[in-house]
């Protein structure tokens, strides 16, 4: 169950402030959640998930993912412990920023195949198109057939599809008409309904002007259409843009049978509660840093105390805003510093060198916040790891 276990922690460290000076903090009161879903869920909910890099791999980290691929499948056991799926090989996983397609297709057929070992795992994975690099792509047709080899390299492996946004389509792709061409033809290929993931240029700059125009109105109008056009083809869509408003204008003007999947790490609580006219459902990467508490909130919400829900999904917001703020394509760090404060793995070591993409006094708000919400399983361990952090950038705590 989750409830306070005392009011104040005894246990305290420094912490580095703005301008330089430090000061004493010390932890709040801590929350337990249950390590397994308690009850049943009624919206669908995937944590896109990180990668443990092996830090022990003589590789050079800028130039060749080395991958734990022990600690990195459990990973997705805790979460479908859960009752959430894992959205697979996505840019929580840092596709693009580190993850290549040939590693991306490796954890994608052993996250697919530890998923099969169990009952009711969901997994969902990202075909893409990011072996073909955006300055080698020539034409419309060289987009459509980077998607087609990638999807049919899913489904070999017995995965479903994430459509990812193409970073080749958003430089070749000039109008409507280029966008429809590419989505209806992969679309009329694929074995069963896909998500379509939408993700905004804060998060990958290259993707913007994405549906063949700057004007967001009309990349709405455009997305809408072809996806409405493909219902019998579109499971659903996740919307990454920050933008709880566009997100609900574009929720309510989707074909009934394509559910929303919210992206939006700044506003998912309210968004996922929703109004008397529907909700989303959720495809976060923030549920891989927040995954015990999401899932409680959820079985909450699914037996009628949204009270319940907001008591512990609310607190969750400050933390996730702040790891997804600008440049928010940096938020990988802060998840994965959270796996680390929360003993998924011994290192705080990320593929492509990302644990140097946040600033120390990032890192020492994210502990606060993150102690502030109740989301520090195991306190003492938490508040040790922090200091041998701030221990090796020159912090005495």
């Amino acid at each position: 169950m989750n409830k306070p276990v005392l009011p104040i922690s005894s246990l305290s460290l420094k912490l580095p402030t703005a301008g330089g000076g430090l000061e004493t903090y010390r932890l709040a009161a801590s929350r337990t959640f249950p390590a397994k879903l308690e009850g049943t869920l009624n919206r669908v909910a995937f944590s896109a998930a990180h990668v443990v890099a092996d830090p022990r791999a003589d590789v050079d980290p800028w130039l060749t993912a080395a991958i734990d691929w022990d600690r990195t499948i459990a990973f997705r056991e805790h979460i479908w412990d859960l009752g959430l799926g894992v959205a697979e090989a996505m840019d929580t996983a840092q596709r693009g920023m580190g993850l290549d397609w040939a590693t991306s297709l490796e954890l994608i057929r052993r996250s697919v195949g530890a998923a099969k070992a169990r009952a009711n795992a969901l997994v969902f994975s990202g075909a893409g198109t990011d072996h073909l690099a955006a300055e080698d792509a020539g034409s419309i047709d060289d987009v459509i057939r980077a998607y087609e080899a990638q999807i049919a390299a899913v489904e070999k492996a017995g995965g479903r599809i994430i459509l990812m946004a193409s970073r080749a389509l958003a430089k070749l792709g000039r109008s409507p008409e280029d966008y429809a061409r590419v989505y209806d033809r992969v679309l009329s290929q694929v074995r069963e309904p896909v998500i379509i993931h939408w993700l905004g240029d804060m998060f990958d700059p290259a993707l913007a002007g994405y549906w063949g125009t700057a004007d967001l109105d009309k990349a709405m109008d455009t997305a809408v259409a072809i996806i409405n056009a493909n219902a019998a083809k579109v499971d659903g869509v996740k919307v990454s843009l920050l933008d709880k408003q566009r997100e609900i204008d574009m929720r309510r003007r989707l074909d009934a049978r394509v559910k929303m999947y919210t992206g939006d790490d700044f506003n998912y609580a309210e968004l996922i509660a929703g109004d008397d006219n529907g909700y989303s459902h959720a495809l976060l990467g923030i549920f891989d840093a927040i995954a015990p508490a999401a899932s409680y909130a959820l079985s909450r919400l699914a037996a009628g105390d949204a009270a319940g829900f907001h008591d512990v999904l609310g607190p969750t917001v400050p933390l996730s805003r702040h790891i997804f703020k600008a440049p928010t394509r940096f938020y990988k760090t802060g998840i994965v510093f959270m796996a680390y404060l929360n003993g998924h793995q011994d290192h705080f070591t990320m593929v492509g060198g990302q644990e140097s993409a946040r600033s120390t006094l990032h890192l020492a708000e994210l502990f606060r916040l993150a102690d502030k919400a109740g989301l520090l399983a195991d306190p003492e361990l938490a508040t040790r790891r922090m200091a041998a952090i701030l221990a090796t950038r020159g912090i005495d705590a």
